[in-house]
């Protein structure tokens, strides 16, 4: 993977929030690829149980400042940056006071989901790609970790689709078990819509459930990864029958050299 440019867009890192399955992963796949001599970015977002001050994030105010239009409101857009202490890796945060200033991730004390996730997922998207082409750095891989981050493979395939910086850039989708019940606002497929995104492109967000949201984020990606041992057998099958370079279950031991094989000889080869 020597300098290979891939960009990690991931709902949750280790060590900015708790360990759970998606936040380490987010962690140890960017680090494994970084210590084989690949350049990586991680972007994720700024939520408001992030310490600041522990983990000394900042402002970039070159990168701040711009405006992002969801579902017809100007929302601005903050970029902070990190590094991990000791791996030398650069960590940028999607920042935005409506959306991510409440001190949890995804849900309020009741457990009860947010009522406008849907409308987080798609500022994150759009925050990520244009803070990438504001920081002109072309990624020969994006891979996307999360459901939060979910919106971003087609963001990229319409919203994006004429931006020449990306013209050869492959997306990665990593498929964890599921991460919620129910569903996010069931006017998420129009906002969507509202960007351009054609509604039979993405019909899956008329009934945003989780394996809804990860099918239509399959379905707009050039490969997926198994990353739970425990995925539901729908979305099992519906990886099986997207045609697409997939690549099963990993465990820690095995991971290291299943990821980087997968990069090179299915998504790159």
């Amino acid at each position: 993977m020597e300098d290979k440019r891939i960009l990690y867009v991931s709902s949750e890192v280790v060590p900015y929030l708790a360990e759970n399955e998606v936040s380490l992963m987010s962690y140890d796949v960017p680090k494994m690829i970084n210590d084989r001599g690949g350049q990586i970015r991680i972007f994720m977002p700024r939520y408001g149980n992030v310490n600041e001050r522990r983990h000394q994030l900042h402002e970039v105010i070159r990168l701040s400042g711009m405006n992002l239009v969801v579902n017809d409101v100007d929302m601005p857009l903050i970029i902070k940056v990190a590094s991990i202490p000791k791996e030398r890796i650069q960590v940028y945060f999607i920042d935005n006071d409506e959306y991510f200033k409440r001190k949890a991730t995804f849900t309020d004390e009741e457990g009860v989901l947010y009522p406008d996730n849907d409308e987080r997922a798609i500022f994150f998207a759009k925050g990520v790609v244009e803070t990438v082409k504001k920081l002109n750095w072309v990624p020969d891989i994006i891979h996307v970790q999360g459901w939060l981050a979910a919106m971003l493979p087609i963001y990229m395939k319409h919203y994006y689709k004429d931006e020449a910086l990306f013209a050869d850039t492959k997306i990665v989708t990593s498929v964890f078990s599921q991460s919620f019940d129910g569903t996010l606002d069931l006017e998420m497929g129009k906002k969507v819509q509202f960007d351009g995104v054609p509604k039979d492109s993405v019909k899956e967000l008329d009934n945003p459930t989780f394996e809804n949201i990860m099918m239509a984020s399959i379905n707009h990606s050039d490969g997926v990864v198994i990353a739970s041992e425990d995925i539901s057998s729908n979305l099992t099958k519906f990886i099986e029958a997207s045609k697409k370079p997939f690549l099963p279950f990993a465990s820690k031991d095995t991971f290291a050299e299943a990821y980087t094989e997968f990069y090179k000889n299915q998504i790159l080869g």
